[in-house]
Formats: structure tokens, C-alpha cells, sequence
């Protein structure tokens, strides 16, 4: 099974994401039984292929070298195309009817090619690695915070609103609020936001941690809490996603009131743990060896 899995080449994910563009290519032009299910399975197929890639190259650079682990052009550009590949699948399945591929898989494929021209290119060092991924991990997890926030203030709005229209209190000028409709779609794309930049965040926090320290500590608090925050914004989205009815209404807006909940959660683990309070000190340590070889 290692075996298979540590075979997977860019010839692979690259063949998919290839088929999958051909058949959104030649929609008006040949007319292909079950072309939207075919589509559908050959980009899963190169994401699967894609991610497996990255996923056993991160396995083999994580073995005590100095080398850092995901810290070069050639992976920071494969996992941009995985992202891009990514967007193309969530696009696809809300509108199946529009011919999203023909501009984003043209652009993966074009992301992998300029890949391909960097693989040869030295890797950063672990130090400089984890100084990156630190950034990429406090930066998309501030995003996160910010997109839950505003959401959970988009939330208030909403049953503020929805009081007043039902009490007939909406016309005074004492208050004036957005329309319902408005509030809704921000407390979906806050949503949505939220749950890609913390997916970001969870995957830059446990690339820092292996390259730091080469394991990840899943049994502590400032892990684990935005984790749970993390399964429970993927939870949300997937029920906004599937759920048509959770698209209308409070529903959407309930969503987002939990989700404020998780965040303080998540960040009371992260602020009353060593994970939140001594990241610097960790930093400072493990560069040190580092600096002292090299002097």
C-alpha cells in the first residue's frame, strides 16, 4: 500500500484534471452520456492523486534533515494548483450548468507546469520553514476569527431586523438595518470564509509543527479546540451546503451564532496554552542549534 501510494506521480493528477477540462471543454460540441458525473469523478480522482503527492513528498522530507518540509517553490506552487483544482469542484457542483472549468482547470494545469520548472530549486531550510508557515498559520487563522466575527455581528443584524419587520418597528429612523436578504447571503459568505481560512490555518499550524519539532501535540488544549472549531465549521458549511432549506431563513444565521461559540472556545485553548503563549521561545529555541552550526 506505501508503495502505491509513493508511486503517484504529476502524470497522475495532471491526466485528471487534463480529462475532466476536455469533457467541460467539449460540452456544446459533443454531447457525452453522464459528462457532469464524469467530471465530477475525474477531478475527485486528480485531488485525491494530487493531495496524496503532496502528502507522501511531506512524509519523505520530514526526516530530521535540514531541509524544510513543504518549503519550496515546487510545493507552495502544487499546493496553490490543489487549492485552484479544489475551488473548481466546489464551483462545479453548485453550478453544474456553467462551464467554470474551461477558466480555472486551464490555470491549475498551467500552476503545475510552472511547478515543474522549480523542482530541481534547493528547499528552505526547517528554520526558514517554520518562520513561513507560522506566518501562513497566525495569518489564515486571523482571517478565520475575523469571517466568524462578522458573521456572528451579520447574525445579530439579522434577528434584530427580523424582530422589528414582525413587531412593525422597521420604519423608524431611530434604526435602520440591512435588508434581510442581504444579511443572510453575508452570514453565508462569512461562513464560507471562515471554514477555507481555518482549513488553511489547521494545515500551516501542523506543517510548523513538523517541521519544528517533527510530530504535532493533538492532546493539547490550543490544539485541539480549534480543531473542534474546525469540524464544526466543515459540519456547518456541508449543512448549508447540501441542505437547500438551511439556505433560508434563521437557519444560516443559527449556524453562524454557533460558530461564534467555537471561536471563543478555540480561543481560550490557544490563549491558556503553551501552544498561544510560548510560540516565540519555541522559535527561538530551535533556531538557535541551527545558527550556532552554522557560525
Amino acid at each position: 500500500m506505501d508503495s502505491f501510494f509513493f508511486g503517484i506521480s504529476l502524470t497522475c493528477f495532471v491526466g485528471s484534471y487534463v480529462v475532466a477540462m476536455l469533457l467541460d471543454l467539449t460540452r456544446s460540441a459533443v454531447r457525452i452520456p453522464g459528462r457532469g458525473l464524469l467530471t465530477i469523478v475525474f477531478t475527485v480522482a486528480g485531488l485525491f492523486a494530487h493531495g496524496t503527492y503532496l502528502v507522501a513528498r511531506a512524509v519523505g522530507q520530514n526526516t530530521g534533515g535540514e531541509s524544510g518540509m513543504l518549503a519550496g517553490w515546487y510545493d507552495w506552487s502544487l499546493l496553490v494548483a490543489w487549492g485552484m483544482a479544489a475551488c473548481f469542484l466546489i464551483l462545479y457542483l453548485r453550478r453544474p450548468d456553467t462551464s467554470v472549468g474551461l477558466f480555472l482547470l486551464p490555470a491549475v494545469l498551467l500552476v503545475v507546469a510552472l511547478a515543474s520548472l522549480t523542482r530541481d530549486w534547493a528547499p528552505f531550510s526547517r528554520v526558514e520553514a517554520v518562520g513561513m508557515w507560522r506566518s501562513v498559520h497566525g495569518l489564515a487563522m486571523m482571517v478565520g476569527a475575523a469571517a466568524v466575527l462578522l458573521g456572528f455581528i451579520a447574525g445579530l443584524m439579522y434577528l434584530t431586523q427580523a424582530h422589528r419587520l414582525k413587531s412593525k418597528q422597521a420604519g423608524r429612523r431611530r434604526l435602520k438595518l440591512p435588508a434581510l436578504e442581504w444579511l443572510q447571503g453575508m452570514n453565508r459568505h462569512c461562513l464560507v470564509v471562515s471554514t477555507i481560512a481555518v482549513a488553511i490555518g489547521v494545515l500551516a499550524g501542523v506543517v510548523m509543527n513538523l517541521n519544528q519539532w517533527g510530530n504535532v501535540p493533538w492532546n493539547e488544549g490550543g490544539v485541539v479546540l480549534p480543531l473542534v472549531l474546525f469540524a464544526w465549521l466543515i459540519a456547518a458549511t456541508s449543512v448549508e451546503f447540501f441542505y437547500r432549506p438551511a439556505r433560508q431563513g434563521r437557519k444560516i444565521v443559527y449556524l453562524t451564532l454557533a460558530s461564534f461559540g467555537f471561536l471563543v472556545l478555540a480561543m481560550y485553548g490557544v490563549l491558556s496554552s503553551e501552544h498561544g503563549r510560548n510560540s516565540v521561545d519555541a522559535l527561538s529555541v530551535y533556531a538557535a542549534p541551527a545558527l550556532g552550526e552554522k557560525s
